[in-house]
């Protein structure tokens, strides 16, 4: 492989094996985080304008990971086409096409577009390395977006999606399906807080000239800057370095299962804190979901 080629290669975690209790941990933390994600981005969507809330998250999460002396280590100048290419494809573009989709398109549309984060992962993982995962993880990928399809269909059926907001999202997932395959090397070799820190700031930069603007301009009601703020420094700043921090640990395609993930949780905190009901589909889907993650995350066998 050439020195320059070499610099965009993606690489397989360190641990092939079945997820370790710290894996899971970081999985169910990342989880729980990115669940509330959409909730803060409609809040924030009530006072600021979507490429603002796009640069202030990307830009509050840069800045929180700045505080964290491991994020401010070293890098090599060499690291940097492939940490730009993060902050566009997985932090800049999808913190303003998910901005402005969610004008477009119903919450459960978003989310249930989201889900495919994993098999987009998986194709471009697949073309980066030119072998697949193991078997246990393709078929796990399989069932586990079944089950999201499954889950999500109640709630999709009947809402209102405009086909420009469909398409946004649909470019923001092929975006996360090429970042989260970069970040894997990089993290591996600098850390994740490291990676996402640049990362965010890059994309922060190229996000200035339409948010710094529309930011200036607001005027936001509390409500919307707490919402705004736990988006930027939890759910962007602090989530996208654990998710580093497991993908090059355990691999690009096994760490997107937090996708299939986050439906599970959103419902479970639905029935236990709203008193929501859960019908068959439902229940149907979520079992799918957690069969998958079990495949997902068993030792990686390799095809024939």
């Amino acid at each position: 492989m050439s020195t320059r080629s070499s610099r965009f290669a993606t690489a397989e975690g360190t641990n092939t094996g079945a997820f370790t209790s710290g894996d899971w941990a970081t999985l169910l933390v990342v989880t729980g985080i990115w669940g509330s994600s959409f909730l803060w981005i409609a809040i924030g969507l009530d006072s600021f304008s979507a490429p603002s809330v796009a640069f202030l998250r990307v830009a509050l999460g840069g800045a929180a990971l700045a505080l964290y002396p491991p994020a401010r280590i070293r890098v090599d100048r060499s690291a940097w086409p492939a940490i730009a290419l993060i902050g566009i494809a997985g932090n800049a573009g999808p913190a303003l096409l998910f901005a402005l989709a969610q004008q477009r398109v119903e919450s459960s549309v978003a989310g249930m577009i989201n889900a495919a984060t994993p098999l987009a992962v998986l194709v471009v993982s697949i073309a980066l390395l030119k072998k697949t995962p193991g078997r246990l993880q393709v078929v796990g990928l399989l069932v586990g977006f079944l089950g999201v399809m499954l889950m999500a269909a109640p709630n999709v059926l009947g809402a209102d999606a405009q086909l420009l907001g469909v398409l946004l999202l649909l470019i923001a997932v092929a975006g996360y399906g090429l970042s989260n395959n970069l970040v894997v090397p990089l993290q591996q070799r600098y850390g994740g807080p490291a990676v996402i820190m640049r990362a965010l700031l890059f994309g922060a930069v190229l996000l200035a000239p339409w948010g710094v603007t529309d930011t200036i301009t607001a005027d936001p009601s509390g409500r919307s800057i707490l919402a705004v703020l736990i988006l930027g420094v939890v759910g962007t700043g602090v989530a996208r370095a654990l998710a580093a921090s497991l993908a090059g640990r355990t691999g690009a395609s096994r760490s997107a299962l937090v996708a299939y993930l986050v439906p599970v949780v959103a419902i479970a905190l639905g029935v236990l804190f709203r008193s929501e009901s859960v019908g068959a589909i439902e229940i149907g889907g979520t079992s799918l979901v957690l069969l998958g993650a079990y495949l997902t995350t068993r030792p990686q066998l390799r095809p024939a």
